[in-house]
């Protein structure tokens, strides 16, 4: 894949950060595993480590950009970014050992079952109302949730957001709240996950191929795919799409189908 090519796919992993929270790696992991495909099974764990940097900027930088009086509603979450952290050391630590095989599978079958969680279970497509919870507003999230959501985030190079914003959306957030604030949540998940990435060995067929990994992270297709997304975040972010609340929702779960589309050729493979 080209240069251009993976620029183009940049810009697209900008709207993601910013129209889903995504931080870009639901897009990026099966863009980087064709780009380096000539490393054969090892291209996902290349993918996941490449997916996990270019999230950490992606996700710090709409953060950053993000308004006060959003990031406001993460006000005593310490505790459960704090273990978003923990648990997302473990899965890049889990990456580095797991079949590459399973970590393909287990990305097709995670994004599967959470389509139809999505569609099936409640709260999601049309969330209830903070006066039928019984609050004044939405729910914060329990920081229990932050060890295995950033264990299996950081494994499958994910970010996490697939499993905050259902969850913010089930305790009362409207999707345009939801997706900003897990890009706060994704840089907590992607910072150890790309810590630990970038400071291994690259892998073996990496030497055959002349591919120059720093750790397992492919430097080059990162850096191309930043260069496509920070532009555009920092425009979506001064000028917000007026995105229907339902059609918003209906667009996330596209996006889910359209990446196991993506990722199936290469899990057959």
């Amino acid at each position: 894949m080209d240069l251009v090519a993976l620029v183009g796919i940049g810009l697209l992993t900008g709207i993601t950060t910013v129209l889903f929270g995504f931080g870009g790696g639901f897009v990026a992991v099966p863009v980087v595993v064709w780009a380096d495909a000539t490393l054969g099974a090892d291209a996902l764990r290349v993918a996941t480590a490449t997916s996990a940097l270019v999230m950490v900027v992606n996700a710090g930088f709409a953060t950053a950009v993000t308004p006060r009086r959003v990031l406001a509603c993460l006000r005593g979450s310490r505790m459960l970014l704090a273990l978003l952290a923990l648990g997302a050391s473990a899965g890049a630590l889990a990456t580095r050992i797991a079949p590459p095989g399973l970590a393909r599978w287990a990305f097709v079958g995670y994004v599967v079952i959470t389509i139809a969680d999505l569609l099936l279970r409640p709260g999601f497509l049309r969330p209830h109302a903070p006066t039928e919870a019984g609050s004044a507003g939405p729910r914060p999230l329990t920081p229990l949730l932050g060890a295995p959501v950033g264990a299996v985030a950081a494994f499958l190079g994910v970010g996490g957001s697939v499993m905050t914003v259902p969850a913010m959306r089930r305790a009362g957030h409207t999707m345009h709240a939801a997706t900003a604030l897990a890009n706060p949540l994704t840089l907590a998940i992607a910072l150890p996950a790309a810590v630990i990435s970038l400071g291994g060995s690259g892998l073996a067929t990496a030497l055959a191929t002349h591919l120059h990994l720093v750790g397992l992270v492919d430097p080059g297709a990162a850096a191309a795919l930043l260069l496509g997304a920070l532009p555009v975040i920092t425009v979506l972010r001064r000028h917000p799409p007026r995105i229907p609340d339902r059609a918003h929702s209906w667009a996330y779960i596209g996006l889910l189908a359209l990446v196991v589309a993506a990722m199936l050729p290469s899990a057959w493979a």
